[in-house]
């Protein structure tokens, strides 16, 4: 799967583990940044992953910053993203299930490694269940047309 990945300054340790990971799983990974602990501001990480999503460039994408919400917020401002915070193995397949979320974002202060491992897997293998979601997510669809 092409998956694009994404942080901001405090995020970028758990990024950096989770793209290599995700290359080590066989994945096509496109590391959009930030590459370093410097100061970044995360909107500009949440729009260029939420571009390759929108785009299809990525089929999915991640994305990491401290609290995982300012990257959610942001990244639902690109029409096509729906961005869902990861907190726990249940919610993330929701997200998935009834909602066809793409860009799943987690914070880095409140994961350990191997639990943001198994949300990137629970994200990555369920699928979208369509039907009766299917309708919602096209009401979704509807909003950012308007």
């Amino acid at each position: 799967m092409k998956i694009s990945v994404g942080a901001d300054h405090a995020g970028f340790a758990l990024k950096e583990h989770i793209r290599q990971s995700l290359a080590k799983a066989g994945h096509e990974v496109f590391d959009l940044g930030t590459h370093g602990t410097e100061s970044t501001d995360y909107p500009d990480f949440a729009a260029a992953v939420g571009r390759d999503v929108a785009s299809g460039t990525a089929e999915r994408g991640i994305l990491v910053c401290g609290s995982g919400v300012g990257m959610s917020i942001a990244a639902n401002k690109i029409n096509g993203v729906r961005a869902a915070l990861g907190v726990n193995p249940e919610e993330v397949a929701l997200t998935r299930q009834h909602n066809n979320a793409n860009v799943l974002t987690l914070g880095a202060r409140f994961l350990e490694e191997a639990a943001a491992d198994d949300l990137v897997r629970v994200f990555l293998e369920t699928g979208f269940e369509g039907g009766r979601h299917g309708l919602r997510v096209n009401k979704i669809s509807q909003l950012e047309r308007k």
